[in-house]
């Protein structure tokens, strides 16, 4: 039988048909709950990366002068580092939204159309057997109530045969009619019996085919349907772990960043960049002299403190006046120090006061002037690049007139001549006040400064504008020069290069040096032009670090360089590489 071999199967429910649809109904309800659910999590993903990448960017360093000041701090930069980490940690939560999307609420909402199809295509197969039975039962009635009637009507007509034969007031013939009509009713009776018989077979037939292999079949499509359907919430439950867990790597290397961040800040630093950075330059104070009373107080000043004037005039004997250290108190000359004191520290906070910064204390005079040149500097070396460019270009339209009019170019030339030759001269003008603030500081008599001396306009390289030799413009010795300018003063020419908008005309340019190395974190499949494939684990040497825009150019042999996302990469910048100066 094929409920026997079905076994456990929804047929032992044959007569549950309407409890097996409320509950196929109820399944389908579920999966409806289920896609809401999964789609709500991917909309909180959503919102929640949407949030963090708004705080990393509100956080972000501005560009003004006091976020430059405050980047020399391992703090500070170990805070950007953390808000950078956190702008990647938003973008795995994004992942797991467009993960969530296409792996389960698309592929759900597709199979639940599927499913509900095929759920009304068997409850209409059942319900028309049902309506075939129960057609077939209302028939085998009919036929049951006809047999009966014929058989009442069979009976009536003998007894009253019977009644006529044994009246002898009766006629013959009224009794042979009697007689007709009694056999008529048997013979009516006899087939009404034949058919319902037959159709009782038929019937019991039909109702064995009906719960035995018709429901039966329907019922076990539905228990297919049923458990296709748990097996599919099983695995999209599944996979909205792995969504989850795929991600899990990229998070660690976010927080191990953000750890590495915080293990690389150093008290000691910060605080030594604090002397630096705001240490004035001048001597302390002699000491003051004993004199009788009713005599005014003579102080042997420093010529550097704050109330010498910048000339160094001498005042005649006995016209002096008392000289005190800013924080000394005397009185009612505190007040009018103090004054003096906070003028002082506002346009050395709010950067006004005169284009030599002869407002400002030597050292931080000298720091000024030093990061003026070193900005000049860059100015130059931009322009550089550009009269390079467009001399290339010029010499590209003289060999190809098709290709431009090389007398369109030279305008633009002489515009650069003429900013470069400007530029120059306040680089020289700002060299010289350099000159001047190192000559008057005593504790720096010794130190000799050189400032760079500027080729002509064809070279294609800017001298730097103070030896290695000499404190860095933030007033501590170092090597690692903190500007382009002083990576060009090097002896070896460094290769220029062109603007962005004539690098496709060039492809002679020369090979551009390697700065560092770096170690790829992820893989990447360079489909677009300009970049390169990477594996992860993979080194690769640096040529170009990242402008801002968020990719890194990188180097795998002689032949084969191009740019990589510079969150797939873990950079090594090395002090000296290539013969030519980068920074860690």
């Amino acid at each position: 039988m094929v409920e026997e071999r079905m076994g456990d199967c929804w047929s032992h429910t044959k007569d549950q048909f309407d409890n097996l649809e409320k509950h196929t109904q109820w399944g389908i309800e579920f999966v409806e709950k289920y896609t809401k659910f999964v789609k709500e999590r991917s909309e909180i993903e959503t919102n929640y990366a949407k949030q963090i990448r708004n705080l990393s960017k509100k956080y972000q360093p501005k560009k003004n002068s006091r976020e430059e000041e405050e980047s020399k701090y391992t703090f500070c930069r170990a805070f950007l580092t953390t808000l950078n980490e956190l702008n990647d940690y938003a973008g795995q939560h994004e992942v797991i939204a467009e993960n969530l999307t296409s792996q389960i609420i698309l592929e759900l909402s597709r199979y639940l159309q599927d499913l509900k199809t095929e759920r009304k295509s068997h409850f209409h197969d059942g319900r028309k057997a049902q309506q075939h039975i129960e057609s077939s039962w209302k028939q085998l009635e009919a036929c049951k109530r006809r047999f009966e009637r014929d058989c009442k009507e069979a009976d009536r007509a003998q007894q009253y045969f019977e009644k006529m034969d044994a009246d002898i007031n009766v006629t013959k013939a009224d009794v042979e009619k009697a007689r007709q009509q009694a056999q008529m009713r048997h013979q009516m009776a006899a087939d009404s019996k034949g058919e319902y018989s037959s159709y009782l077979q038929k019937f019991n037939q039909e109702q064995n085919d009906h719960y035995f292999t018709i429901i039966p079949t329907i019922f076990q499509k539905l228990q297919d349907m049923e458990e296709r359907r748990i097996e599919r919430i099983g695995l999209c439950m599944k996979t909205f772990a792995d969504v989850d867990r795929q991600v899990l790597p990229i998070v660690g290397k976010c927080l191990d960043g953000m750890t590495k961040a915080a293990e690389s800040i150093e008290p000691k630093t910060d605080s030594k960049q604090v002397v630096e950075s705001y240490k004035s330059g001048f001597e302390p104070p002699g000491d003051v002299e004993f004199e009788d009373y009713g005599q005014a107080m003579k102080r042997a000043a420093s010529e550097t403190s704050l109330s010498n004037t910048r000339e160094g005039k001498e005042k005649p004997p006995g016209k002096t006046k008392p000289k005190l250290w800013p924080f000394i108190k005397n009185k009612n000359k505190l007040s009018l120090k103090l004054i003096t004191l906070n003028s002082h520290v506002r346009n050395l906070i709010e950067g006004s006061g005169p284009e030599d910064f002869s407002h400002l204390p030597p050292e931080q005079r000298r720091k000024k002037l030093q990061g003026k040149i070193d900005e000049l500097n860059k100015d130059i070396q931009k322009e550089m690049d550009q009269r390079d460019a467009l001399t290339k270009m010029k010499d590209v339209y003289v060999k190809n007139p098709q290709m431009g009019d090389p007398a369109s170019v030279d305008p633009r030339l002489s515009e650069i001549a003429q900013t470069i030759e400007k530029l120059q001269s306040e680089v020289q003008k700002f060299e010289g006040w350099l000159a001047e603030v190192e000559e008057r500081m005593p504790s720096k008599s010794d130190t000799h400064r050189r400032s760079g001396i500027y080729e002509t306009q064809n070279n294609t390289t800017v001298s730097n504008n103070c030896a290695q030799d000499r404190e860095s413009p933030d007033g501590s010795y170092t090597e690692e020069q903190t500007s382009e300018t002083q990576v060009k003063a090097n002896t070896h020419p460094i290769p220029t290069t062109t603007t962005p908008e004539f690098d496709d005309e060039f492809d002679d340019e020369e090979t551009l040096p390697t700065i560092g190395t770096c170690k790829a974190l992820y893989p990447f499949e360079g489909h677009n032009e300009g970049t390169i494939s990477v594996a992860e684990g993979e080194l690769l040497y640096v040529i170009e670090e990242d402008k801002g825009d968020g990719w890194t150019r990188v180097r795998r042999n002689e032949d084969e360089e191009g740019y990589v996302p510079t969150s797939y990469v873990e950079v090594f910048l090395e002090t000296n590489a290539k013969g030519a100066m980068t920074y860690i």
